[in-house]
């Protein structure tokens, strides 16, 4: 009786085993299916220390959905709080602590700033959209403000609205995009100060975001009429467009992304934030659409086009969420979340060039609370202290490979690339100068370009008939004063 009872706690103990056997080999199958391979699965955020901040800062309070920052290698701006206008600070990257309330700012706008950007091919130029209705282009010094900027370099007045958005080209010279409320897109040559392209009919209700692709050649646009639209400017067109791209009330962000995909974020029906990838080709349906959760803080996208890794930052929020994007289903994965205390006033992001490779920084964001900027620093670990090839591809260097006549004649041309094997070594930056053209000598060009040997053959019989009757005139006008002649001749003789 023991021998049987033994046997079958053996035999039960072998079905045990095999099942736990079992039960691992499907575990780690599914675990090695389910955990995707990629570099940036372990990328972490790390705010740096409170003497690396920008403190005792006035960030700007008014009610506009733009990130109210733009940073570069060189300096970091920020949209402020202005008594009897707009004005926006102007701080050189290693100017951190306390600043003074006195500091000087960029203050020539008559309204309050909305958006401003730096330019890509100058560290020293930056544009600013203002409720004044005016886009401003100005020229910081080289070290940095001493004394407060009221004159910009060029005042650009085309909008008959407050000015949300300015972008500039990314690989044309002096190419600058500013949009408004009075629903108008405006491209502008900032080195003649005028205004080249006007996109007017496309967008019956305000425009909430606008993004040019990787080589300049289309913009996307996202609107109030939750229409997404990829439009070629030069042709003045709508290429592309999805309708109810996301079905809730609440403002849209669209970005180009490097390989021509449209990445959109947004607000679903039931007031869900909601992130979803498009293919212009095919509008119809999204690639992929992931719903998130349920803050109403508008989503602002920062993309990395080396690495294809999209940041979300919710206005408001207290953290940044980061997704790869690649060929394979879902084709949008989602990474990780950094998370602080603090909510989020506004966000700028660095450039590529401007970031430490040898710490292994892949990104690195200026985050504004109410009184101060905080840069937060986004790091792949590595053991090796050697340059990492696979991090650092070559990125888009300063260079600008068109000039705006050539991009307006219908050149394209893709960014000059460069490698930060080294690190990024800032060249000497050219002034921005603008010459601008006698607007009658404008207006005369234009009416001899529009002149054909059909026109001038009208306007020759024109002139043949104004010459015959002139002469006309002139016969009458002789015969007339013969006629009076004699009339003064026959009443001087009754008079006597």
């Amino acid at each position: 009786m023991a021998h049987i009872c033994s046997v079958k706690a053996q035999c039960s103990c072998h079905v045990i085993a095999s099942f736990i056997i079992l039960v691992l080999f499907f575990s780690t199958d599914m675990f090695k299916r389910v955990v995707r391979q990629s570099k940036f699965r372990h990328v972490f955020g790390q705010a740096v220390k409170n003497d690396q901040c920008y403190d005792d800062i006035r960030v700007s309070r008014v009610t506009w959905d733009s990130a109210f920052c733009a940073v570069n290698p060189k300096f970091v701006a920020i949209i402020v709080e202005a008594s009897g206008g707009g004005a926006f600070m102007v701080l050189p990257l290693h100017k951190t602590g306390r600043i003074d309330k006195a500091y000087p700012t960029v203050c020539g706008h008559t309204g309050p700033v909305l958006d401003i950007d730096w330019c890509p091919h100058n560290d020293q130029v930056i544009a600013s959209g203002s409720e004044d209705c005016t886009v401003m282009v100005w020229q910081i010094p080289e070290n940095g403000l001493v004394t407060s900027m009221p004159e910009p370099v060029v005042v650009l007045e085309g909008h008959s609205k407050r000015v949300g958005i300015v972008t500039w080209h990314p690989t044309a010279r002096n190419i600058l995009l500013s949009a408004g409320c009075d629903n108008v897109i405006i491209i502008w040559n900032v080195g003649t100060g005028e205004a080249i392209i006007t996109l007017e009919d496309m967008h019956p209700d305000i425009i909430f975001s606008v993004c040019w692709n990787r080589n300049g050649s289309l913009i996307c646009t996202a609107c109030k009429d939750k229409k997404v639209r990829v439009i070629d400017p030069r042709k003045e067109e709508i290429v592309a467009e999805k309708d109810k791209a996301h079905e809730g009330a609440r403002p849209i962000r669209a970005i180009f992304l490097s390989d021509g995909k449209v990445f959109t974020t947004g607000f679903s029906r039931m007031s869900e934030r909601q992130l979803a990838l498009w293919d212009p080709d095919n509008m119809e349906e999204p690639v992929s659409v992931h719903e998130m959760d349920t803050s109403n803080g508008v989503l602002l996208p920062f993309y990395d086009p080396d690495t294809n890794v999209v940041y979300l930052c919710g206005k408001g929020d207290s953290s940044i969420r980061y997704f790869e994007i690649t060929d394979e289903a879902p084709f949008v994965h989602y990474l990780s979340t950094f998370t602080t205390k603090e909510p989020q006033r506004g966000m700028g992001y660095m450039p590529k060039r401007g970031l430490d490779v040898n710490k292994c920084e892949i990104a690195r964001f200026y985050k504004l609370h109410e009184r101060k900027c905080e840069p937060i620093i986004m790091t792949v670990p590595r053991k090796s202290d050697l340059f990492q090839d696979d991090l650092y591809p070559d990125t888009a260097g300063p260079e600008a490979p068109l000039e705006a006549e050539e991009w307006f004649e219908g050149k394209n041309g893709d960014p000059i690339l460069i490698s930060l094997k080294h690190g990024y070594i800032p060249g000497k930056n050219r002034d921005l100068k603008v010459v601008k053209k006698n607007i009658l000598d404008n207006k005369l060009s234009k009416n001899t370009e529009n002149t054909t040997p059909c026109c001038i053959i009208k306007s020759e019989a024109k002139l043949d008939e104004v010459l015959k009757e002139m002469k006309s005139l002139r016969e009458l006008v002789s015969s007339q004063e013969k006629r009076i002649a004699k009339l003064e001749q026959q009443l001087s003789k009754m008079d006597i």
